[in-house]
């Protein structure tokens, strides 16, 4: 709006940009001939003619340019190129930083934020008559030429000690019928970097030039409305800053949100708030004794072996939590408990109700095109198996208890991803093993997503992440083996799981 005019009311009475561009045309002519400045051989005029249409002048060559320009302008403001209005576009001095030297020499590392960094700048050696070539002045702009930062400008306030610039810098030099501050906010805006981004040479080290920058055109208002638009800026640019600061943290709420309403309605979930209890229900004391008697089976048919140090955890005459390992004594638990239960819900540990299993150690150089799917940790994402980059190896019945079955729980054990988990919920027809650094959690009796969503929650999540290795990132199967699980009655795990699988899914399109 600034540079369109549309920001503050024009005046008739103010001087016209016209008259203020002959006055710089002038003043150019004058330090050329006083040897100040070089010559612009390339320098033109712009105007219009009676029917309104845009033509440029240069050496002796007339073209229409009606093409080129951006938009229109008020009356008394006119399109001009920034070559024709700068005293000069300098081209910064080449040399090594040195912590001692002739004189200071900003490079683009020490302008940060609008501001230069006096006490970074280094020293330079420069012969003394090319000093006065470089150096700076107040309401000197300075310009990123290349990489990262190219178009970065920097309007020179003060120099507190003689200073020059280095070799990826530009210094642009205006007359002082030309407000620097203007020029600056210029340099901030769409119509400055759309000019830029085509000018601009696509390298590996984008950079513009000289050239391509004295090409630009710039809205020139007439002086006193430069002033105007300066002050109205200057206004309100604090306000922009804190609305941009505003926005920034709305955005950054916004992305999160989803996220962070998933794991509040998980937690309310496992805390038993999501759905109500039923008095009549069988009870978790229940529920867990007969996945115990499905465990004493598997383990008299050989097909687990027995845990010598099974984990009993029960509530007390007293209201407290205990836990019995083994033969030992129970032992008061609830400072490890991170919250109480409904009523018919139980504490236990996770593998007290699922079977754990660990993945094969296979070897790269066994994989073969042929034979059984191999999933390693990283084919696993919580949204399924990855389908490529697949390694496979040839199937014996040593491997059976590799084999992944439907509704395992595969969780990584190791690296960044540690913790991340996934239900097998398709199986695919060909076998598929697993190989080392994923647990395999095989849930028993109880329902298969309760415990998955449990372990996609911030509450496991934030226990892996207090658990794990802090100098590998890894968690061991003891770890996983471990976590407390808030039972419900199984009922109510069926009731939990509809819930969520109803309000889960509408968090997606937030």
């Amino acid at each position: 709006m600034a540079i369109q005019g549309k920001l503050v009311p024009q005046d008739p009475h103010d001087e016209p940009a016209s008259v203020l561009l002959e006055r710089i045309r002038e003043e150019k002519k004058r330090l050329v001939k006083e040897g100040k400045i070089k010559a612009d051989k390339n320098e033109s005029i712009i105007y219009r003619d009676d029917d309104c249409s845009y033509f440029e002048k240069a050496n002796k060559k007339v073209f229409c340019i009606d093409e080129e320009i951006p938009f229109e302008l008020p009356n008394n403001w006119r399109w001009e190129r920034w070559g024709n209005i700068s005293l000069s576009i300098q081209y910064g001095y080449n040399a090594p930083a040195e912590p001692s030297g002739d004189i200071k020499m900003v490079r683009i590392s020490d302008i940060q934020d609008n501001k230069v960094i006096w006490s970074t700048v280094p020293y330079c050696n420069i012969p003394l008559e090319d000093i006065d070539t470089y150096l700076l002045q107040p309401n000197d702009i300075l310009f990123a030429r290349t990489g990262g930062t190219v178009g970065k400008s920097f309007l020179v306030n003060e120099v507190p000690e003689p200073s020059i610039y280095a070799g990826y810098l530009i210094r642009t030099r205006y007359s002082n019928s030309l407000n620097p501050r203007y020029m600056k906010y210029f340099m901030e805006s769409e119509l400055y970097w759309s000019q830029l981004r085509s000018g601009t040479i696509a390298t590996a080290q984008p950079n513009c030039n000289g050239k391509t920058l004295s090409r630009m055109f710039i809205p020139v208002p007439p002086q006193e409305e430069q002033r105007r638009i300066v002050a109205k800026l200057e206004e309100l640019m604090p306000l922009i800053d804190s609305y941009g600061k505003s926005q920034e943290a709305l955005n950054e709420l916004n992305a999160s949100l989803p996220k962070k309403l998933r794991q509040s309605i998980l937690q309310e979930a496992i805390q038993g708030r999501l759905v109500p209890q039923d008095p009549n229900e069988e009870t978790a004391s229940v529920l867990l004794e007969r996945i115990r008697a499905e465990k004493a089976r598997l383990v008299k048919e050989k097909k687990i072996k027995a845990d010598k140090n099974e984990s009993r955890i029960f509530l007390g005459d007293d209201g407290s939590w205990y836990e019995q390992v083994g033969n030992n004594s129970p032992v008061c638990i609830n400072d490890s408990l991170p919250f109480d239960l409904p009523e018919g819900w139980v504490w236990v540990r996770l593998i007290n109700i699922a079977i754990l299993l660990g993945g094969y150690a296979f070897k790269s150089h066994e994989y073969s095109d042929k034979g059984s799917r191999v999933i390693r940790i990283s084919d696993i994402t919580p949204f399924g198996i990855i389908d490529k980059n697949i390694v496979r190896h040839p199937y014996s019945e040593s491997l059976s208890q590799f084999v992944i079955q439907k509704d395992d729980i595969l969780m990584a054990m190791t690296g960044g991803t540690v913790g991340k988990s996934l239900l097998v919920d398709n199986l695919p027809e060909e076998l598929m093993l697993l190989n080392q650094r994923v647990a395999n959690i095989r849930p028993l009796i109880v329902n298969v997503l309760y415990i998955h969503y449990i372990l996609s929650s911030n509450f496991i999540q934030s226990v892996i992440s207090h658990s794990k290795n802090s100098t590998n990132d890894n968690i061991s199967m003891a770890d996983i083996g471990n976590f407390f699980i808030p039972l419900p009655p199984l009922a109510e795990q069926h009731r939990i799981v509809a819930k969520l699988e109803e309000i889960l899914p509408k968090l997606k399109g937030m």
